[in-house]
């Protein structure tokens, strides 16, 4: 019983995608929609808010706890919100 316990949660681990999954990254929406300086920061940190969110309820819904919570959520949100052009210093 355990066996098939443990393999039905690999297999949902597997195949379960969070609601950001099928959506653009917040800063490919940004681009997209050709934002700069503070219309950009404020889509940005909505979006992070929405995200961060949606996110938080995935984790719940996966009955996740503690550090595996912590770790799904900060995933999630970083893939969500996606990465910032990084300009050479």
């Amino acid at each position: 019983m355990l066996t098939r316990t443990l393999i039905l949660a690999a297999a949902l681990a597997f195949t379960a995608t969070g609601s950001w999954a099928d959506e653009a990254t917040c800063q490919a929406k940004a681009m997209e929609k050709k934002l700069a300086g503070a219309a950009k920061n404020s889509f940005m940190t909505k979006c992070k808010k929405d995200a961060t969110a949606a996110c938080t309820m995935a984790a719940g819904e996966k009955k996740l706890s503690g550090a595996a919570k912590t770790s799904f959520t900060n995933k999630c949100v970083r893939d969500a919100v996606g990465a910032e052009d990084k300009k050479p210093s």
